[in-house]
C-alpha cells in the first residue's frame, strides 16, 4: 500500500510542479520583474557567485532565477545592494523561513535565520549588546593573548609544514570559547570545534539543500537529514550544558578575567558595522564589576567561578542571561526567552570560527603567492612597532599606523568575502530595485563576490593589489560582511581577528611554500555558503631579532 502511494505521489509530481509554477506566474503577470534567466540548474555550477556575475553582460547588475519551485531576484553590483539593503532596509529585513532554516534554527529562535520581527530585533540588540559592550573591554586582551599563545605553539614546529587552516580553526574557536564562556580549556574547544565542523558539514549536504527547492522531499526518506538532526542534538547538548552552569555557578573558568563593566575604556569596535551604538540594557547603577577575592587579582584562575550576581558578568553567557529578563519588545506580545540565548551562542561559533579561520588562509595562501607583499608588511611592522621576533604584540589600536596591513586585509576581503552569496532576504512588503517591481515575499539574493569583481567598479577586479586601498577615495568600500539590518554581528571581532592575528604572525614568522608548492588560488568549486580555500601546507619560519622577512629566504 505503501509503495501504491509513493508511485502515485511520483506521477502526480509532475503536474503538482507545473500547477505551481503557472500559479505563480499568474499572479506576477502585471509587474515589471526583473528579465527571469532561463533554465533550472544554476545551483549546479562551479564557482556559482562568479557564474552569476558573468549572467549580468546579458541581463544587467539584477535579474531572477528559478531555484526549484520559485524564483530568487540576484544583486550583482554594490549600488543594487546598497539600495535594496541599506536605502531600502525594511522592505528586504526579511529571511525566507525554508526547510533548512527552520530545521536549524530552534523554532526560529535565530538571528542570522530568523525572520524580521520586532522580537528578532530584540534578539539582535541583546546580542550586539553582549558583544560590544558585555566583553569590549576584554576582547583584544584576549584576543591577543590567545594568538600570541598559538605564536608559539607555532614556533615549537618551526619549519615543518603545518596544515593553516585546522590551526587557524582552533585558534578562532578558542577565541569565541573564552569570550561566550570565559573558558578557553583545549577539552571544550575541541568540542564546540568539532560540532561546528560536523554541523557545517552536514548542513551544506545537497541532500539537505535540494529540501530548499523541493520542500516535500522532506517527507521521503533521507539519511542526510538523520545525521543533521544528530549533529543538531549533539550541539544542544554542548551549548545546554553551558547554559545550565553558568545559570548555578559551576563553569570553569582558567585564565579567564573578572566580571566586566560596560563603563570601561574600550576599542572603537562598533565603528565597523556602520550602525547607531547599542544602549545599554542594564542600568548604570549595577554597572560594577565584583571585588575579586581576598589573595586573587583579576584574570587569576580559579577552579570555580561564583554564580551570576545581578549586574555582574564574566562573559557573553552571563551577559545574555541577564539581559533576556530585561530587554522587552517594543510593542506587541513577545519576550526574549533562553532559547534565544541558546541560538546567539549558536550564531557566535557558526558565525564566528570557519569564515574567520578561513579569511586568515586566504591571506596567507595570497601572501606566499606574493612575497614583495609579505616583505612591505614586515617591513612595516618592524619600522612602526620595533623589529621584534615572536613575543611582541600587534595592539589593534595602533592599526592606523599599520596602512598596508589593513589594505591587505581589505584586498582579501574583497576577492573572498566572508560570504559570497549573503543569506537569502525576504521582501517584508512590495517594494522596487532600480525600477523593477519586487513583490512581498519574494526571496533576494546579493552577490557579494560578485559586487566586488565588478569590472565597472574596480580596476583589474582579479588581481590581488592591496596598494588599491591605500589612495584615498580611490576604491569604494567593499561589501564583506554584508551591509544594513542584517549586517554580520560578527564584524568587529572578526576585523580584530584579522588584523591582530595575520599582523602577529608575519612578525614572527616568514611565510614559505613547502618545497615551493604554492597553494591553489581556486576556490573549492562546490564550497555551500563560504569561499573555502582548497587544503595546503605552509612552512613558518621564526624570524631573528633583527626582523629578517622573506627577502633572506629567498
Amino acid at each position: 500500500m505503501v509503495l501504491v502511494g509513493l508511485l502515485l505521489l511520483l506521477l502526480l509530481l509532475p503536474l503538482l510542479v507545473g500547477t505551481r509554477l503557472l500559479w505563480g506566474q499568474w499572479k506576477l503577470r502585471s509587474l515589471h520583474l526583473p528579465p527571469l534567466v532561463p533554465g533550472f540548474l544554476h545551483l549546479l555550477q562551479p564557482n556559482l557567485p562568479v557564474y552569476l556575475l558573468g549572467l549580468t553582460q546579458k541581463l544587467g547588475p539584477i535579474y531572477r532565477l528559478r531555484l526549484g519551485l520559485q524564483d530568487v531576484v540576484v544583486l550583482n553590483s554594490k549600488r543594487t545592494i546598497e539600495e535594496a539593503l541599506i536605502r531600502k532596509w525594511v522592505d528586504f529585513a526579511g529571511r525566507p523561513q525554508i526547510p533548512s532554516y527552520q530545521l536549524v534554527s530552534q523554532h526560529c529562535q535565530d538571528i542570522s535565520l530568523g525572520d524580521y520581527s520586532l522580537l528578532w530585533k530584540a534578539h539582535k540588540k541583546l546580542t550586539r549588546s553582549a558583544l560590544l559592550l558585555g566583553v569590549r573591554s576584554s576582547m583584544e586582551p584576549r584576543v591577543e593573548q590567545l594568538t600570541q599563545e598559538f605564536c608559539e605553539r607555532m614556533k615549537a614546529r618551526a619549519g615543518a609544514p603545518v596544515t593553516i587552516q585546522k590551526e587557524f580553526s582552533l585558534l578562532t574557536c578558542s577565541i569565541i570559547c573564552y569570550l561566550t564562556f570565559g573558558d578557553k580549556e583545549d577539552t571544550l574547544v575541541h568540542a564546540f570545534h568539532d560540532c561546528v565542523q560536523d554541523l557545517m558539514k552536514t548542513w551544506d549536504h545537497w541532500s539537505i539543500q535540494i529540501l530548499d527547492m523541493v520542500p516535500f522531499l522532506r517527507f521521503f526518506p533521507n539519511p542526510g537529514l538523520r545525521r543533521l538532526k544528530q549533529a543538531m542534538e549533539n550541539r544542544g547538548h554542548i551549548v545546554e550544558k553551558q547554559l545550565r552552569q553558568h545559570k548555578v555557578g559551576t563553569v570553569r573558568a582558567p585564565g579567564s578575567s573578572s566580571a566586566h563593566s560596560s563603563d570601561a575604556t574600550a576599542p572603537e569596535l562598533g565603528s565597523f558595522c556602520g550602525a547607531p551604538p547599542v544602549l545599554d540594557l542594564l542600568p548604570p547603577a549595577e554597572h560594577r564589576p565584583p571585588t575579586p577575592k581576598p589573595g586573587t587579582q583579576p584574570g587569576s584562575s580559579s577552579p570555580l567561578q561564583e554564580s551570576m550576581v545581578a549586574g555582574q558578568w564574566r562573559d557573553m553567557t552571563d551577559y545574555m542571561l541577564q539581559g533576556m529578563g530585561k530587554q522587552r519588545v517594543e510593542e506587541g506580545p513577545g519576550q526574549l526567552l533562553e532559547g534565544h540565548v541558546h541560538m546567539s551562542v549558536v550564531d557566535l561559533f557558526i558565525g564566528g570560527t570557519e569564515t574567520t579561520a578561513n579569511t586568515l588562509s586566504w591571506a596567507v595562501a595570497f601572501l606566499l603567492h606574493h612575497p614583495e607583499i609579505q616583505r612591505r608588511l614586515q617591513e612595516e611592522l618592524d619600522r612602526e612597532l620595533g623589529p621584534r621576533a615572536s613575543g611582541s604584540r600587534v595592539p589593534y589600536k595602533d592599526r592606523a599606523r599599520l596602512p598596508l596591513l589593513n589594505a591587505t586585509i581589505a584586498e582579501v576581503l574583497r576577492l573572498r568575502p566572508v560570504v559570497p552569496l549573503a543569506l537569502p532576504h525576504r521582501a517584508t512588503r512590495a517594494s522596487s530595485i532600480f525600477g523593477y517591481d519586487i513583490p512581498e515575499g519574494m526571496v533576494v539574493i546579493p552577490n557579494l563576490q560578485g559586487a566586488h569583481l565588478d569590472e565597472t567598479v574596480w580596476e583589474r577586479p582579479h588581481e590581488f593589489r592591496p596598494d588599491r586601498f591605500l589612495d584615498a577615495g580611490a576604491n569604494p568600500s567593499a561589501l564583506a560582511f554584508g551591509c544594513g539590518a542584517r549586517v554580520c554581528l560578527g564584524e568587529p571581532l572578526a576585523r580584530l581577528e584579522l588584523f591582530v592575528v595575520l599582523g602577529q604572525l608575519l612578525q614572527a614568522f616568514t611565510l614559505l611554500s613547502p618545497a615551493g608548492a604554492l597553494p591553489s588560488l581556486q576556490p573549492h568549486p562546490y564550497c555551500g555558503i563560504n569561499l573555502k580555500i582548497q587544503p595546503f601546507q605552509v612552512r613558518l619560519q621564526p624570524r631573528d631579532g633583527g626582523g629578517r622577512g622573506v627577502r633572506e629566504h629567498q
